[in-house]
């Protein structure tokens, strides 16, 4: 499925147009959207202050039930208000071992009705 006008992410520009580089494969368009959700910190977006997820700062915390079911959480609740209109939020798993957080995410691309997986690795 192609898609027209999707910025690709990390953001480009091409160099023999001197245009915006775009993405025409739908599926990496969605994944970088859902990377780009789960990597930003809330706060670092000057016009979107509520933007992210925050998951970032949860590799230094401890490593027990109670930490991996708020991550599931906030991922979850992240994914479902910044992208409901891409993807259905199927599950999420959060695991930490030493200084690496694995995030990873089924979902569901509600254009296709294909269900997907995105492994997203975090350390230090």
């Amino acid at each position: 499925m192609d898609i027209l006008n999707s910025l690709r992410f990390p953001f480009a520009v091409d160099s023999t147009s001197g245009q915006l580089r775009e993405e025409h494969d739908y599926d990496s368009y969605i994944k970088q959207l859902i990377r780009q959700v789960l990597l930003t910190n809330l706060g670092e977006r000057i016009n979107r202050p509520d933007f992210g997820c925050n998951i970032k700062s949860m590799v230094f915390d401890l490593n027990n039930p109670a930490t991996s079911t708020f991550g599931k959480t906030i991922v979850y609740q992240a994914l479902t208000q910044w992208l409901s209109n891409f993807i259905k939020t199927e599950g999420v798993e959060v695991l930490a071992e030493e200084s690496t957080l694995f995030v990873n995410v089924e979902y569901t691309v509600i254009a296709n009705g294909e269900k997907r997986f995105l492994n997203v690795e975090l350390s230090i």
